[in-house]
């Protein structure tokens, strides 16, 4: 059970009042602790630490359990309540060593904890190269110690599942997100900055080029095969795991093969995962430009009225904080449609279905003539259409001729103040995460041009050769 590990106020200084002092200390105490050679320290070098800590501007008042701050309390009183506090709740342990100098040590499991909030508040994301790498060259040693070998391609195999399934997640949750953004500069914003930022370019990018699975898959299979046929393999580790886990021999054989076949099975379903992967990109995708395009569209035809009454509706559902299930409070739907109400019921209340009695009699069809001038000006208006759909070779095409021979550009350079620019851009954007394009790109800084706020991105012409 957790709770026979963890105490049961282990969560509790992240969860009071000043958690955020309490995670400012935390930090600062696991900083100076990771610098020597265990996390032993002398308490009066962390209680100097944390009374520097809250001599600065920096540092929040500790609230108390009635909510008022501990305001009488001067910086070294306070360091020393945050030490006390970590105590108690099971953060770290106070030692005596032998020069009788009290040392502080975190506990092992808060280190496990505080390490995945570090990961988690700086963002952190998952290095898939390394997983696969790793699990890559396992599979090629020798003999030495496969039993060892065996179980860190487990272990790098199930983080590296873990991190795709946490991929797939973070899109579906960007997805999502869509519906809060009621601004074309939102929406384009949280597609060109922070979706590709955090998203294709830090993980889907990678995991299409330099991390992908496929360049590696096929001789891991092959050789996570061979050894599941190999006498020697099998014995030398389940050896190796007997010992380790405390296993019988048999029972060891048993779970090495169970582990090989694992690892086999994950390679060859992975495919489901990126599929899924490349599926749910390609709908966020499509979702941001749709939206955008909604947003971007105003005519006075039905498309635009309905499209400016229900961004008036949202602007009101927004400024009520209203469920979007709760439209019909709106005082304002009451005007939009309107039912007519009947006093009492009688025969001309009622729907009558209007019945045929007529005998049918088939009539001759007349050979109608095609309009030529009707035809052509369809045929054009078609052309027309299709002309302007800004495809992956429209693009490429228009790329090559921005860049005019040069090797790179940056998107700012680009007209942006002329007709559908700023869409090219947004496209260029999109398809220069395809394998295919004769162009890639690197991700700048943010900028402002003609009106325009974005992250400018470079355009590099790719070797041809």
């Amino acid at each position: 059970m957790l709770f026979d590990i963890i105490p049961e106020n282990f969560f509790s200084p992240l969860a009071a009042p000043g958690r955020l002092v309490y995670w400012d200390c935390i930090c600062r105490l696991f900083a100076v602790t990771s610098k020597q050679l265990s996390f032993g320290v002398e308490r009066d070098v962390l209680v100097d630490e944390l009374t520097y800590y809250f001599d600065s501007s920096m540092a929040a008042d500790i609230p108390g359990e009635d909510g008022e701050g501990q305001r009488s309390m001067g910086s070294r009183d306070k360091a020393n309540f945050i030490l006390r506090k970590l105590e108690s709740c099971g953060w770290i342990y106070v030692d005596v060593d032998h020069s009788y100098v009290q040392r502080v040590s975190f506990r092992d499991y808060a280190i496990q904890v505080i390490r995945t909030l570090l990961a988690v508040s700086e963002e952190r994301r998952t290095e898939y190269q390394g997983y696969i790498y790793t699990i890559y060259n396992l599979a090629r040693a020798g003999d030495g110690h496969p039993g060892l070998g065996l179980l860190q391609i487990v272990e790098n195999m199930d983080a590296l599942i873990t991190g795709l399934k946490s991929l797939n997640a973070n899109i579906k949750r960007y997805i999502d997100d869509l519906t809060k953004h009621s601004t074309i500069a939102q929406i384009l914003d949280a597609l060109l900055n922070d979706y590709y930022s955090n998203v294709v370019d830090k993980a889907y990018h990678r995991l299409l080029t330099s991390d992908n699975v496929s360049k590696f898959r096929p001789e891991i299979v092959e050789r996570l095969e061979a050894n599941s046929r190999s006498e020697r393999f099998l014995k030398q580790a389940a050896a190796e795991v007997a010992e380790l886990w405390e296993l019988s021999p048999e029972e060891a054989g048993e779970e090495v093969l169970s582990m090989i076949h694992s690892v086999i099975d994950a390679f060859r379903q992975m495919d489901d995962i990126l599929e899924e992967i490349n599926q749910k990109n390609a709908r966020y995708q499509r979702a941001a430009i749709g939206r955008a395009r909604f947003l971007l569209s105003s005519s006075e035809d039905i498309r635009g009225q309905l499209k400016d009454i229900l961004i008036a509706m949202n602007e009101r559902i927004q400024e009520k904080a209203l469920n979007y299930d709760a439209v019909y409070e709106l005082e304002e739907t009451d005007r939009l449609i309107r039912i007519f109400s009947w006093e009492y019921l009688d025969i001309d209340s009622l729907y009558a279905p209007v019945e045929g009695k007529k005998e049918f009699v088939p009539q001759p069809m007349e050979i109608s003539v095609p309009d030529l001038r009707l035809r052509e000006e369809k045929r054009r208006q078609m052309e027309e259409k299709l002309s302007r759909v800004l495809s992956p070779g429209k693009i490429a095409a228009y790329v090559k001729e921005q860049l005019n021979g040069r090797e790179r550009m940056l998107a700012s350079e680009l007209p942006l103040d002329q007709g559908d620019t700023f869409i090219r851009m947004i496209y260029i954007r999109l398809y220069g995460q395809r394998k295919d394009m004769d162009y890639r790109l690197e991700p700048g800084d943010v900028v402002e041009k003609d009106g325009f706020r974005f992250r400018d991105f470079t355009v590099i012409a790719k070797d041809k050769g």
